[in-house]
């Protein structure tokens, strides 16, 4: 990965979990027998993270991340017995949370700060265990520039993705602008997102870039899970990706009965929130797609901040519910109280 992808990237990054910093360390290959990790990019709200920054395994957070293999979150950051060892001179007195992430394989250290405490919530965990993941799939392609031009579009595509929380309060726009995004970014000609109706043993299409089986101004269709490509990835909670040359039947993506344009690309994730499966995201295209890692990866992780989205969404109308149910207990005690007197 060029020098410019690594700042795009910790640009993302940091915007995305609100990061004052956000630093990329990586093993020094010709360092064998003593390993150190050395900043190889970084991104921040000021200018005082020192370039020539070298880790040891064990020394300092960032050392100990790397030694342990492992993901810490620190909300309350003290600097008497914590060290960070990457910014100069007293910069690091201001920083009150922090959390880093090792990469697959001990490629590496993928780390954010903040200025404010208990900054990082359990969803910007899973961003960065997500973000790192990536970084450490996409190192050994740094010599392919198609690799480096397709990331670099993947993670200016993530911008506007989580952009669009910010944007669009209403459910309905922001899945119709995350379906455009997606299904731009990876070059495919159609996507749909559909949710599962375990009690009916069904899923129902509920957003799609052209209207290939929702009709306008009518209900939105439902689907038998035992029928159909996203009926399989119901069932079994697993992905599929496919791009045969000689392309999928037509009636593949939803089942018999339901005629659709012969795709040769089909990826679909399953959406999963609380360990159920709660729907299917799917992007196919009617010529054939290389789907290399990189494709994947990112439509992976746009699965998974959809599956965040909806999960917040579910949070959200469940203590908007026992607020409504609260009031209503508090009236009722309020009007007993008045017969009572």
């Amino acid at each position: 990965m060029a020098h410019d992808v690594y700042t795009r990237t910790l640009a993302t990054l940091s915007s995305v979990v609100e990061a004052y910093s956000t630093v990329l360390f990586l093993a020094d290959p010709s360092s064998k027998n003593n390993p150190v990790y050395r900043l190889a990019g970084k991104f921040s709200l000021g200018d005082l993270v020192d370039p020539l920054s070298v880790i040891e395994p064990g020394k300092g957070l960032v050392g100990w991340i790397a030694k342990e293999n492992t993901l810490l979150r620190v909300q309350n950051f003290d600097r008497h017995k914590n060290r960070l060892e990457y910014y100069k001179g007293n910069e690091e007195m201001h920083i009150k949370a922090f959390m880093g992430c090792s990469l697959p394989d001990g490629k590496g250290v993928l780390c954010v700060d903040s200025k404010r405490q208990y900054s990082f919530s359990d969803r910007d965990q899973k961003l960065l265990h997500l973000f790192a993941q990536l970084i450490a799939e996409q190192l050994d392609s740094h010599g392919r520039k198609e690799s480096l031009h397709a990331v670099g579009g993947y993670y200016n595509a993530f911008k506007d993705l989580y952009a669009l929380r910010h944007r669009h309060s209403r459910w309905s726009d922001f899945l119709q602008n995350f379906l455009s995004v997606t299904t731009a970014a990876v070059g495919c000609s159609y996507g749909v997102f559909c949710y599962t109706n375990n009690t009916k043993n069904e899923y129902v299409v509920e957003g799609e870039t052209v209207p290939l089986v929702w009709k306008p101004k009518t209900q939105a269709p439902a689907f038998s899970m035992n029928n159909g490509a996203i009926g399989w990835v119901c069932r079994n909670g697993e992905a599929l990706v496919s791009n045969s040359p000689k392309g999928m039947p037509e009636s593949t993506l939803f089942g018999k009965g339901v005629t659709t344009p012969q795709f040769q690309t089909v990826i679909a994730q399953p959406i999963v929130i609380q360990r159920k499966i709660r729907g299917v995201f799917c992007l196919a295209k009617e010529s054939p797609l290389e789907l290399a890692g990189e494709t994947q990866d990112f439509v992976r992780m746009a699965t998974e901040h959809l599956a965040l989205f909806l999960e917040n969404l579910y949070v959200k109308s469940r203590l908007q519910d026992m607020s409504a149910v609260a009031a209503s207990l508090q009236e009722r005690h309020e009007q007993k109280a008045e017969q009572e007197l």
